[in-house]
């Protein structure tokens, strides 16, 4: 058997992989909307609703946290075969969560509670709905550097976004209220042309022994679901647990190192905003080159490796932060393109390992479980980092590296199921 690996990177060949022209413009319109909204949800609250900030974060947390129970449905929905029809429905979901902002009368938390939660349950539905489809259409390495690819631009175009939100912000409330209104319609546009795709998975049984294998101990092939077989969804346990310690990277650049360089460096803002600025770059740069160089590698490697270069990353924060002065926050802004690196081979290995180990009779119900875990640490996280850093660097980034060590050593060393007689699912109309 050989090793399946993707060595050059052809544009049309991986916007075929990644869903086609349609999907690909689906995607840019999505997340442009996204990146008009998101980052100034608060804002919304607290501008043009007249809602306390600390009445504003509360609901938008409770509707983050309370849209993850969507998942075990969305990953019911999957596993019957729907795919595009599932990524529609998650842009359609956050275009009602927008009419509801827009009808939200000012002083109202618990409208905006209800659109933070509807915008919530589209937001934790999407990854899982948007790698299922990727992974019906692209197979083995391909997959994976398609998976690259729809995050490289999903990133592109939540900057784009947000600059075009940011030079729009000197309009105040009304300004805000035009922006939510775009970003319905872009939301309804990209729901029109995703289900145009229609794309469906339907059971497909190959001939006995069709497969390579792929490195991760699992079967390489033409799964609707992963280059695993059929039988029941992998438990992944010490994946899914180290997952919620990994996806705290996410959240560093823009709550970690913010509250740091201004409130123990006293550096300028402009600090924070080039710092993001340069995370956003180098992931669109970056992500699908590097998954295409480290396809060579198993993918749980590659994730283990992600873990020690984001610890590496967090002593490097804990080492620049003891500089103080001048020169603190140039070190950090260092420090944070390892950390950047860090999150690109965490994110293009992680979801290309969960559909490499499902069963494609439940690939949605093990993306859902994964996208939990997933959703968990990006809601737990901002609560973490900000209760760790008043106790000092140590606390914030030994504590951070000392987790995300652990987590790298669990994923290393978890044991996948022995993969039974395979079972795949073609694609149909």
């Amino acid at each position: 058997m050989t090793t399946r690996t993707v060595t050059s990177i052809r544009p049309r060949a991986l916007v075929r992989a990644s869903g086609g022209p349609r999907y690909a413009v689906a995607l840019a319109v999505d997340a442009l909307g996204t990146g008009l909204l998101r980052p100034f949800l608060l804002l919304y609250g607290v501008m043009v609703l007249r809602l306390s900030a600390p009445a504003t974060g509360i609901a938008m947390t409770v509707g983050v946290v309370v849209g993850l129970l969507c998942m075990p449905a969305v990953g019911r929905w999957l596993d019957r075969g729907a795919r595009s029809t599932v990524v529609a429905a998650s842009m359609l979901v956050r275009a009602l969560g927008v009419v509801l902002l827009l009808a939200a009368p000012a002083g109202h938390v618990w409208l905006f509670a209800a659109a933070a939660l509807v915008l919530g349950a589209g937001n934790q539905a999407w990854p899982a709905a948007h790698a299922a489809l990727v992974a019906t259409v692209a197979h083995g390495r391909e997959r994976d550097a398609a998976l690259a690819a729809g995050r490289a631009l999903r990133n592109a175009g939540l900057g784009v976004g947000a600059l075009l939100a940011t030079a729009c912000l000197a309009g105040g409330a009304a300004a805000l209220q035009a922006l939510a209104a775009v970003t319905g319609l872009a939301y309804l546009t990209a729901a029109v042309l995703a289900r145009s795709v229609h794309l469906r998975a339907r059971p497909a049984a190959p001939p006995d022994g069709d497969g390579a294998k792929d490195g991760d101990g699992t079967t390489g092939g033409d799964g609707a679901g992963g280059d695993g077989a059929g039988g029941p969804a992998p438990r992944m346990r010490a994946l899914l647990a180290a997952n919620v310690v990994y996806v705290f990277c996410l959240n560093v650049p823009e709550i970690a190192l913010p509250l740091v360089l201004v409130t123990q460096l006293h550096a300028s803002p402009v600090w924070s905003a080039a710092i993001f600025v340069a995370n956003t770059v180098l992931v669109v740069a970056l992500q699908v080159p590097l998954t295409v160089l480290l396809s060579r590698f198993a993918r749980r490697t590659v994730l283990a490796l992600a873990g020690v270069v984001l610890a590496v990353s967090y002593l490097g924060f804990l080492a620049a932060t003891s500089l103080g002065g001048g020169w603190g926050a140039p070190a950090v802004a260092a420090v944070s393109v390892v950390c950047t690196l860090g999150e690109i081979v965490y994110a293009g290995s992680a979801t290309a390992l969960v559909t490499a180990l499902a069963p494609a009779p439940v690939l949605g119900r093990t993306l859902a479980r994964f996208e939990l875990s997933t959703g968990f640490g990006l809601a737990v996280s901002p609560a973490a980092i900000t209760a760790l850093a008043p106790h000092g660097p140590t606390a914030l980034w030994g504590g951070l590296a000392a987790a995300t060590l652990l987590s790298a050593s669990a994923v290393a060393t978890e044991k996948d199921r022995p993969v039974p007689p395979k079972t795949r699912a073609g694609t149909g109309g």
